[in-house]
């Protein structure tokens, strides 16, 4: 187990399914300290090589999670996989022990709906998320893309001939298209953060963010 003084990023990822490897796997990478538990032994195994803390556990249990001192970690992550009835008895457990920032990984917006109601802090659809992120990326306007819950997006994308070979204070972007020009990332350079006085070549790339829709609109123009 890890040590009693746990930090304010400490985390418990319950499910070594697909998603819920990959979040255990990226937290400790960032150097957090996370407590890995899966109720099957076969996922328990396949995470030991790279997760120092990792146990064969029923988180649907309450007396289990206290055992473990679940209560003490920062955060909880949920993914159960396709059992609703295996989250809801987690999440319920999770609240009960006093859990204060609990996440869970939902299939669809009901299954979304119901971890919200037990107690669950946010809910995530990855299947969802990612669908839409590929969709903004199929066509190839945006090289990459990433939207927020409040209906802001941030987005990389090829700079538009209108931009080319001025300054950003004369392109106006913002004042033209809504949207703020956060940096620009040009071929074998590191990353230039945005400033009016900054010059856009073609072929340069546009880190730019705003509301969803503008930045949809403005990627369009390439």
């Amino acid at each position: 187990m890890l040590d009693k003084a746990l930090p304010s990023d400490s985390v418990v990822v319950i499910g070594l399914g697909r998603f819920g490897g990959a979040v255990a796997r990226s937290l400790r990478e960032l150097g957090h300290d996370v407590l890995a538990l899966d109720v099957e032994a076969e996922a328990v195994q396949a995470a030991a090589d790279e997760l120092p803390h990792v146990v064969q556990a029923d988180a649907t249990d309450l007396e289990t999670l206290k055992q473990l001192d679940v209560g003490s970690f920062a955060h909880a992550v949920v993914s159960m996989g396709e059992s609703l009835e295996a989250t809801v008895l987690t999440v319920l457990n999770l609240s009960q022990i006093g859990c204060k920032d609990i996440w869970v990984k939902a299939n669809n917006p009901a299954h979304g709906r119901v971890a919200e109601r037990l107690g669950a802090h946010h809910v995530v659809y990855p299947e969802v998320e990612m669908g839409e992120r590929v969709a903004h990326l199929v066509t190839g306007k945006m090289i990459d893309f990433i939207e927020f819950d409040d209906g802001f997006a941030i987005a990389k994308t090829r700079a538009p001939a209108e931009t080319h070979s001025k300054p950003l204070s004369e392109s106006n972007v913002r004042q033209r298209h809504g949207v703020t020009v956060v940096g620009i990332k040009r071929r074998h350079e590191d990353f230039i953060y945005a400033r009016p006085e900054t010059v856009v070549k073609p072929g340069d790339q546009l880190i730019v963010a705003g509301p969803t829709r503008l930045v949809e609109k403005f990627a369009a123009r390439v």
